[in-house]
């Protein structure tokens, strides 16, 4: 989007936290666009950022919104990894079922297919044989 984006084009964005992943990557990207003149507005902020405007007060908004939004994510993550945790210690949390065969893996290389055959055939990618092959592809 930011290399896409053009002078005069307006990038708007429902609210703070989907534009970014912390408040430095918020700033780097609003200052990006605007200096290729491109304004960015949050709907759900109501504010709006462009280069030749100079609010102080929306710039003191984005960074306090803009924090608590990096604060929320961060919390959230610690919640899922707990409730991870827990799940796991009572042996219901497993992670994903394996979808991938690996005796068929090893059974296909060794009628001498190739690492890019199987993968075909199996619909993976060849870093993903490799990895099930450990290594030994002869």
């Amino acid at each position: 989007m930011i290399d896409f984006s053009r002078e005069g084009d307006e990038v708007v964005v429902w609210s703070i936290d989907w534009l970014a992943r912390d408040l430095r990557d918020l700033q780097n990207i609003i200052q990006r666009l605007n200096d290729k003149g491109v304004s960015v507005s949050f709907l759900k902020e109501k504010l709006t950022f462009s280069g030749d405007a100079d609010d102080a007060f929306a710039k003191l908004q984005l960074q306090m919104m803009g924090a608590f939004a990096e604060f929320e994510r961060s919390i959230i993550r610690q919640r899922q990894a707990e409730g991870i945790a827990r799940a796991k210690a009572r042996g219901v949390y497993k992670g994903r079922q394996k979808t991938i065969d690996e005796n068929r893996i090893r059974k296909m290389k060794a009628e001498g297919h190739s690492v890019t055959e199987i993968s075909g055939s199996l619909g993976v990618s060849r870093m993903t044989v490799y990895r099930y092959l450990g290594g030994n592809i002869a």
